[in-house]
């Protein structure tokens, strides 16, 4: 139990009886439940434009956690303070953040701050007012790492883990004057002053993206499969999707009917035997096999008493029933059912309930046609619309660089096409920003291509409930999705389909937007570009810039500027290397280069120096070639050194002699004198 202190004894917090999401500006749907501060849960599940990729763990405040009152109501004023900074409690506070964090991350330090509390709790320590710095340093190691049930160091935590850990301490001493039960010692200072990310050692975000793209060896076979998922599996899973839920709207009417029989006990149960011979008799005349039950099923039935070779074992009995009329299959019905049930059998045999007579497709890669699936149980079946689902999900990710959280704000309805020129189409998703904007984020569109547009047109068709506005994925976790397309490509339907395994690799939706960057920068030839007109996503992309110069997909073309500028210094730092080395370019722009790079060349040479400072480090060699390189352009098969646009044949056949970049396109590099290969 935390001891209260002198200091505020007697004092009350001035937060008692106030509703939270009034001091925080929160709004609430008509007729929500409130959150008010003397509540032990405060649940902001129904709190409007939180992102839909907030968990709804997240959305729910359980200050139980901390098990001394005291110590919870230290933790109430601190949430409060962060999210209500305008309060008159709190904005005279010398150290207290001005700007309202928002609930997710007031979410992850209540949590950081209750296990704080515990690992006071364990040390035996009853009031902050003992807390000192050494128990913020042992704290912070007790974070730092990762121990075994022995104690022993197994791993470290990640900077972002450390810096939670330091944030704590660091909160308390920023908040002192606020809290009305107990206080961190007045002279306490964590740390020496220094900032909760120096303590951590964060990345400063100067350095390299520290987010890998996805390997060419993973990337090929999981788009490849994606994409032919995408096209020839389309059309067939959504009906396939339409049959699954036709069959549980007839599981959810027999549910029905079994609660009115069992509320009218006395009512006479009509003859089965006409309708249902009747049914048998239209499946012999059809040719339909009965329906298989699934294993777990039948192995039910053998338990409670069915023999294991009787041929009825294996048939969906109540699905029978269901379709002749009735809710379910009576034990009673089998003695006088079983002859015609098993001419039936012996008639037209048995299959499972989903995907029979399915339409052939062509194999990937080939001309050979198969059935584009085998027959299937209803959980196999619904496993199946969930993997062209996340295969929908990979072409869009994979085509649009669009960010995870920006995937899930995805509506029904969000598709735009436009066609503002005769054979001219653009086409748009429209969607939400939420990284770095405030509740309910900022409304954007992406410009797209085609396979990225019918991606989002295929999710819709498949939703549940496509209402429009209604949320297009939801929530879901990608990795786990991931894994079992990538079992499913990997396992006998895929061989059937001709598809390629997907090697074992990390795959997440940051690593598919890294990998697109990097591939419009680095690759305009690579792998994607082999599956998806890669052009098309850079028109695309800039089109998205232009369309709106502040919004997600003008971020993506920074980074691939960027990524774009760092390709050309190393692509010319390599050639003026073979300069040196005695391998020099070939092509009409051959002899203008290798005389660049003689004057560069004798700027090194400590001799030719005007001054004692030579350049010998890659440093300083690209500083004197960075201009050139902002010139440099890929052509199919050669580099385009676009140092006068009065020069450039492409711009001459086009028509164009003032543009500012070349038509890479129409490059005749045999006769370009800016050309050479």
């Amino acid at each position: 139990m935390t001891s209260l202190s002198t200091h505020s004894a007697h004092a009350a917090s001035p937060f008692i009886g106030a509703d939270v999401c009034e001091e925080a500006g929160l709004q609430l749907p008509a007729g929500a439940d409130h959150v008010f501060f003397d509540d032990d849960l405060w649940d902001f599940t129904d709190v409007i434009g939180l992102p839909v990729q907030m968990p709804l763990s997240a959305r729910r405040f359980d200050f139980t956690t901390v098990a001394s009152p005291a110590w919870r109501l230290v933790a109430k004023e601190l949430v409060v303070a962060m999210l209500a900074p305008r309060h008159p409690a709190v904005a005279p506070l010398p150290r207290a953040y001005r700007t309202a964090l928002h609930l997710w991350t007031c979410a992850g330090r209540l949590a950081e701050l209750s296990r704080f509390f515990h690992w006071l709790d364990a040390l035996g320590i009853t009031s902050l007012g003992q807390v000192d710095t050494k128990c913020c340093e042992a704290y912070l190691w007790h974070r730092r790492y990762v121990l075994d049930e022995n104690g022993t160091v197994v791993a470290s935590q990640s900077p972002a883990t450390r810096r939670a850990a330091a944030m704590v301490p660091v909160d308390l001493v920023n908040y002192r004057e606020l809290f009305t039960v107990d206080q961190p010692a007045a002279d306490l200072v964590p740390w020496g002053g220094a900032t909760p990310s120096a303590v951590a050692e964060m990345p400063n975000g100067r350095d390299e993206n520290k987010t890998q793209p996805v390997e060419d060896g993973v990337l090929q076979p999981m788009l490849a499969a994606a994409l032919y998922l995408l096209t020839a599996f389309g059309p067939h899973a959504v009906t396939l999707a339409e049959q699954i839920r036709e069959a549980d709207r007839l599981g959810a009417r027999k549910s029905r009917t079994v609660r009115r029989a069992q509320g009218r006990k006395k009512t006479r149960v009509q003859d089965p035997e006409p309708k249902i011979t009747a049914l048998l008799a239209e499946h012999r005349r059809t040719s339909s096999p009965l329906t298989l039950l699934p294993d777990h099923h039948v192995a039910e039935r053998i338990a409670k008493g069915w023999a294991k070779h009787d041929p009825l074992v294996n048939i969906s009995l109540d699905l029978l029933a269901r379709r002749a009329g009735f809710s379910f299959f009576s034990p009673r019905w089998l003695p006088s059912l079983r002859g015609p049930l098993g001419d039936a059998l012996a008639a037209v045999g048995a299959e499972r309930e989903f995907g029979r007579n399915a339409a052939a497709v062509t194999v990937a890669g080939g001309e050979a046609t198969v059935p584009w699936t085998l027959p299937l149980h209803r959980q196999q079946a619904a496993a199946l619309v969930g993997i062209v689902r996340t295969a929908a999900v990979i072409v869009l990710a994979a085509a649009s660089g669009m960010r995870s959280s920006e995937l899930m704000e995805l509506a029904v309805g969000c598709r735009r096409l436009e066609q503002p020129a005769p054979g001219l189409i653009r086409y748009r998703l429209v969607s939400k920003v939420v990284k770095g904007q405030g509740l309910g984020g900022v409304v954007d569109e992406w410009v797209v291509i085609e396979p990225a547009y019918r991606a989002a047109e295929l999710i819709e068709r498949l939703h549940p409930d496509p209402a429009e506005g209604a949320s297009l994925l939801g929530r879901f976790a990608f990795d786990v999705r991931y894994r079992w397309f990538r079992n499913w490509v990997k396992s006998e339907a895929g061989a059937r389909l001709g598809l390629a395994p997907i090697p074992h690799g990390p795959v997440n939706l940051r690593r598919l937007r890294r990998t697109l960057a990097l591939e419009m920068a680095y690759r305009p030839g690579g792998v994607l570009a082999t599956k998806i007109h890669l052009k098309h996503i850079v028109v695309a992309t800039t089109e998205g810039y232009s369309s709106r110069p502040g919004g997600a997909q003008a971020e993506l073309l920074a980074e691939v500027n960027k990524l774009e500028g760092d390709r050309n210094l190393d692509l010319v730092l390599a050639e003026f290397r073979n300069y040196q080395q005695g391998i020099l370019p070939s092509g009409p722009g051959a002899r203008s280069l290798t005389e660049f790079f003689a004057s560069i060349d004798a700027k090194l040479e400590p001799m030719a120096a005007p001054a004692p400072k030579t350049q010998r480090s890659d440093r300083d060699v690209l500083n004197l070639l960075t201009k050139r390189a902002k010139i440099l352009h890929l052509g199919p098969a050669n580099y385009c050194w676009f140092t006068d646009p009065s020069r450039a044949l492409c711009l001459k056949l086009a028509g164009t002699p003032s543009a500012d970049r070349p038509l890479v396109g129409m490059c005749d590099s045999a006769r370009c004198p800016q050309a050479t290969h």
